[in-house]
């Protein structure tokens, strides 16, 4: 039996973000005019009234500013008993006069304050909470929520269990579509819901000791091609980014001002994307819905009038509504789906996501993986090559606010990241980041990423398995059919990549195969510094090492047992190693193409497969 969860979150923001200066019509700043919290208010009233009427149970993320209105905490009150709504605290929307009077900033975000006024501002929304309800919350959330401050939240406020934690690849992608202006830099994490460790918000706790006590939940649901291609914020399920993304037919006006006529097909698509994911999860599927009053301005936005805005967000919770009446969603509050998830998930079982493009026409398949131990994506459109990895083994510790290394940056550092350092498809010099495999004959030389293909997805034995499409690979006077299989074994941090030979025209032929790695470390566009990394070959515990300096050098060593990088910045080693006869080798990058390369070639025939692994561990 599939189970498709849903989690609609509202929060009565009194001083939604952007709205002060578009309902001030060029005045001066008063973040206390009666008119922008009448209005924030009323359209937390019609969001509460979309999802009610379709039968959809909400969680009312309760901001600092909403605790001092009393027809904002009487609200809370009476649909938390009428409609079973739970009463929930968020971090966002801390602007209000209280809060400047007290703090004297116009910061907002959580986790870029530092530690001591975190933990101040925290018991200050707490303890206002307390004061309103009786009672402390059962969960709580921001864009995210480093690791530093979620320890101390469950530490002084125990009844905590789920919190919105992160937004994914919300990144430097949005941040340059927001003309370089919106500082919320956290690329890395996971899309959907997951256990985090005490050590680093995006990786997923390996066991009870790494547990922070929380099950955390991505800020919205989001297309997983769409948004890692482009900007996160036009592509998810929420109504609004997909008027913002102009994903949508627009509706008209008839004669007596009623709005009707408009269709965003793109939406309920995405989320039947969501529901089908539960084929690769254990029969089970998630999203949410979390939107602030700013986005149903009364004046419009994005092109898009009131009406507009508001008949989506009543047609989004229609969706959902008929999904539930069909038996086919099942709708949670953040506390209850927190139990949900502990009962249904373990710490070592993976979430996968096998996605395919429903935006753009394209045919393109990603498949995603996230554990304790690693995130990666493989993509079809390059043959199965791993384009984006993240080494969650590591637990990186990663302060984040003043007074820290990263003001702004939260992300979690990558060493393979398609988008932020090529991939495959590059500049006429250097390389880009990528794990593929090369086949070379007489010459000639295919690189698997230029073969597109699809796949599909096995579980057995303790694995995930993606099963490729058998590809045709042509050299001149030899055609090769190659299928490859990329394994996750669960409880481990390695990848196995299996070229299987179906079939050649000359059964007699070898053809010579390199598989490989490039990779770095980073986690925006801008390289960082390499000379730190040491590169190594083994073979019979003996060692070729190498400390990077840009110079262009490689080693090559016959029978290698291993071939690795150590790479301390992110206290990461990445290996491979190799079940065939085969020479491994490591490449060291130069200044304008700052990476460095590991792999092993070998010889394969008819029938036979070449088998390799990559494996990612902790490095103190």
């Amino acid at each position: 039996m599939e189970e498709f969860i849903v989690n609609i979150i509202h929060r009565p923001e009194m001083v939604p973000e952007y709205a002060e200066k578009v309902t001030g019509h060029g005045k001066a700043e008063d973040i206390g005019r009666k008119a922008l919290l009448t209005e924030s208010l009323d359209i937390f009233k019609t969001q509460q009234e979309a999802a009610h009427i379709n039968g959809l149970k909400t969680t009312i993320q309760m901001t600092y500013a909403s605790l001092f209105n009393d027809e904002a905490v009487e609200l809370a009150k009476e649909h938390h008993e009428k409609y079973g709504d739970e009463i929930s605290l968020t971090l966002l929307g801390l602007p209000c006069e209280e809060f400047r009077a007290k703090y004297k900033t116009k910061d907002f975000c959580i986790w870029m304050f530092d530690m001591e006024t975190k933990k101040s501002i925290v018991d200050d929304v707490f303890g206002k909470f307390y004061e309103r309800f009786g009672f402390y919350p059962e969960s709580t959330g921001s864009y995210y929520m480093d690791a530093d401050l979620t320890n101390y939240i469950k530490e002084k406020y125990p009844s905590v269990k789920c919190a919105v934690a992160t937004c994914w690849e919300e990144g430097p992608k949005a941040y340059h579509t927001c003309n370089n202006s919106w500082y919320t830099l956290m690329d890395g994490g996971p899309w959907a819901p997951w256990i985090p460790s005490k050590q680093n918000t995006h990786a997923p706790a390996a066991n009870e000791a790494e547990d922070s006590g929380i099950v955390a939940i991505p800020h919205l649901s989001r297309d997983l091609i769409a948004c890692y291609d482009g900007n996160g914020s036009n592509f998810g399920t929420h109504p609004q980014n997909v008027l913002r993304g102009m994903i949508y037919k627009a509706g008209e006006f008839d004669a007596e001002g009623n709005y009707s006529g408009q269709e965003y097909p793109y939406l309920y698509n995405l989320i039947d994307q969501y529901r089908y994911q539960a084929k690769f999860n254990n029969g089970y599927a998630y999203n949410m819905m979390f939107v602030g009053p700013g986005w149903m301005n009364k004046m419009g936005r994005w092109e898009a009038p009131y009406e507009l805005l508001r008949q989506s967000y009543f047609d989004g919770c229609a969706y959902y509504g008929q999904l539930k009446k069909e038996g086919k969603l099942k709708d949670m509050t953040m506390a209850e789906f927190a139990d949900y998830y502990r009962q249904k998930k373990s710490y070592t079982e993976p979430e996968c996501a096998l996605w395919r493009d429903i935006l753009y026409g394209s045919d393109k398949q990603l498949f995603w993986y996230c554990d304790p131990f690693m995130r990666a994506c493989v993509n079809m459109n390059q043959g199965g090559a791993i384009v984006d990895l993240r080494p969650y083994v590591s637990k990186l510790e990663w302060k984040v606010g003043i007074g820290t290394d990263h003001v702004q940056e939260a992300g979690y550092p990558f060493l393979i990241q398609e988008k932020y350092r090529a991939g495959y498809f590059t500049h006429y010099a250097g390389e880009g980041t990528v794990r593929s495999a090369k086949l070379c004959y007489n010459g000639e030389e295919v690189d698997l990423c230029q073969c597109r293909t699809h796949a599909h997805f096995e579980e057995a034995n303790g694995e995930r398995k993606l099963i490729l499409d058998p590809v045709d690979i042509e050299f001149y006077d030899l055609t090769v059919k190659l299928q490859t299989v990329i394994a996750f074994p669960e409880g481990g941090s390695d990848i196995r990549i299996e070229r299987h030979i179906l079939e050649m025209s000359n059964p007699d032929a070898e053809v010579s195969i390199n598989e490989y790695m490039v990779a770095c470390y980073g986690i925006t566009e801008y390289p960082e510094d390499m000379t730190c990394i040491t590169l190594n070959a083994a073979k019979d515990g003996k060692n070729e090492e190498l400390q990077y300096a840009y110079k262009c050098r490689e080693c090559n060593v016959e029978g290698a047992d291993e071939v690795s990088a150590l790479i301390p910045p992110i206290h990461t080693k990445v290996s491979m190693t190799c079940d065939n006869a085969a020479t491994g080798y490591y490449r060291e990058g130069y200044a304008f193409s700052p990476m460095f390369t590991l792999g092993y070639t070998g010889a394969i025939k008819d029938k036979e497969v070449f088998s390799t692994w990559l494996k990612l561990e902790k490095a103190n």
